[in-house]
């Protein structure tokens, strides 16, 4: 090889280094323009939601002032328990109940199949705590229910409400200790037990220790209804099925539900395969199963506080007088 065809081989290999640094470079700064200019759903999804029935996008503020229903078709979407506490209490009267309580995976559920390194958001063979974990970091709960004792429209009560986001607003033993705890001080103080229901049933992921917390429930019910004769309110709101619906949903004095609501013990596939019959459309929601007396009143979310308070004065509860 010629002294001048080295150089030129020199040439052609700096150009085509030159044109490949070049390209890189271009490359690089385009990715970082679109990753400037790229959607944050992550953002989005916390300022807009969607609709389950007309598929309209709501604007999250707009939405908590109007109570979760939809502008669009006026469809409920499932409220948190704090929202529901903000819709039924009065503001600054509120005495939570046992926040420090939480779950123990006393059976060891899944532990033995559990992966090394498993995603709590895809893996099915995660352990019960892990899932617990995930649950209280996404909700900022220490389990699927909220207790505590304030006042309604001045009225003194304690209130339970269920939150579904917690894995399915299931009922395992701290959900059924909580509300124990909460009929038992409202019988010792003499006041009224309003429960809002939102539940999947009970946490299969605690056994026979679910089932158990239903007879517990129902024990101090009946102390707290039959014995000191004081008012108990059942609400049932979408979903309440399983569990729930077979012991405190049921039992309340007066029974509450709110429009379109799913209200079911075993659900429509499970009865159709059982009995082997098609089941009709809608028979598990609230208007029909109000048709056949399953409740005592279907009440819209923005009324629901004003109801109660005049149901409990029906019942001559005393109203606490505010301090001078």
């Amino acid at each position: 090889m010629s002294i001048r065809e080295w150089f030129e081989d020199r040439r052609k290999i700096t150009g085509l280094l030159k044109n490949s640094v070049e390209r890189d470079s271009k490359d690089v700064n385009e990715m970082e323009r679109n990753k400037k200019l790229s959607i944050d759903y992550v953002k989005i999804n916390r300022l807009w939601v969607q609709c389950d029935n007309c598929e309209s996008l709501l604007y999250i503020r707009f939405l908590r002032e109007n109570k979760s229903v939809c502008e669009e078709c006026g469809y409920y979407l499932q409220m948190n328990s704090s929202d529901r506490i903000e819709l039924l209490i009065d503001r600054g009267t509120r005495h939570p109940m046992d926040e420090d309580m939480y779950t123990l995976d006393v059976l060891q559920f899944h532990s033995e199949n559990e992966p090394a390194h498993s995603d709590p958001l895809h893996s099915e063979d995660e352990s019960y705590k892990d899932h617990i974990t995930f649950c209280q970091i996404e909700t900022g709960l220490t389990d699927a229910i909220q207790t505590g004792i304030g006042q309604l429209n001045g009225l003194p009560i304690a209130l339970g409400v269920m939150d579904f986001k917690f894995m399915g607003g299931s009922m395992g033993s701290v959900v059924g200790e909580k509300i124990t705890r909460l009929i038992e001080r409202a019988t010792e103080e003499s006041l009224p037990v309003i429960m809002v229901c939102a539940s999947g049933g009970a946490r299969m992921q605690e056994g026979s220790f679910s089932s158990m917390q239903m007879a517990k429930i129902a024990s101090a019910l009946y102390i707290h209804q039959k014995d000191k004769r004081l008012l108990y309110v059942s609400i049932l709101t979408s979903p309440t099925t399983g569990g729930v619906t077979a012991s405190f949903g049921m039992l309340g004095d007066i029974i509450i539900a709110e429009p379109k609501a799913y209200i079911a013990f075993a659900g429509k596939r499970v009865i159709e395969q059982t009995l082997g019959q098609k089941v009709i459309e809608d028979f598990q929601v609230t208007e029909h199963l109000f048709g056949h007396g399953l409740f005592d009143l279907i009440v819209p979310r923005n009324l629901l506080k004003g109801v109660l308070s005049e149901l409990f004065q029906l019942y001559s509860l005393p109203r606490k007088e505010k301090k001078k």
